[in-house]
């Protein structure tokens, strides 16, 4: 199981908890097409930087 930490209380929780389960801190959701915009950003710098 993936974990990742809580900036509210410092425990590690599953990588995929919206919230908290020790200190009820939200996670910030990231959309998908964020997401997609950030890989194809980064896939067109190494593009233009390679070729």
């Amino acid at each position: 199981m993936k974990t990742k930490e809580c900036p509210g209380c410092a425990m590690d929780v599953d990588s995929k908890a919206e919230e908290c389960p020790i200190c009820g801190y939200e996670f910030p959701r990231q959309s998908k097409a964020l997401q997609a915009a950030v890989w194809v950003f980064i896939l067109l710098m190494l593009f233009w930087v390679f070729f």
